[in-house]
């Protein structure tokens, strides 16, 4: 699988942004798509990650009820809309594939969100 993530940039706080994440090389049946976000200076860790076929999505707890996960199966697609942000909201933000049987094998390039206060 190979994943070309998009969407970052400069924005205040409290304003939105949404980060594209698109998947090619191969069907997603069966696989979690997420997004992961990695701040200066510290360890990457996990932001959300949406099953492809069922839908059914998770979150970490700083971002519930201001970020959504969502997909586009056409499109092969999977986004990440960023509401409210918060200056911690910084960070370069990588979308990864996690088959059914095994790990967060497959990852993006990641994009980079700086958030302003």
């Amino acid at each position: 699988v190979q994943l070309q993530a998009s969407g970052g940039g400069l924005v205040q706080a409290g304003d939105s942004l949404r980060l594209s994440c698109v998947a090619s090389g191969r069907t997603l049946s069966g696989y979690r798509l997420g997004w992961f976000r990695q701040a200066p200076g510290k360890e990457r860790k996990f932001v959300s990650f949406i099953w492809w076929s069922s839908g059914i999505t998770d979150y970490e707890e700083s971002v519930k009820g201001r970020f959504t996960i969502s997909r586009d199966g056409a499109k092969h697609t999977v986004y990440l809309q960023m509401n409210s942000m918060k200056v911690d909201d910084t960070a370069v933000y990588y979308c990864a594939a996690h088959p059914l049987y095994g790990a967060w094998d497959y990852w993006g390039q990641g994009t980079l969100v700086t958030v302003s206060s």
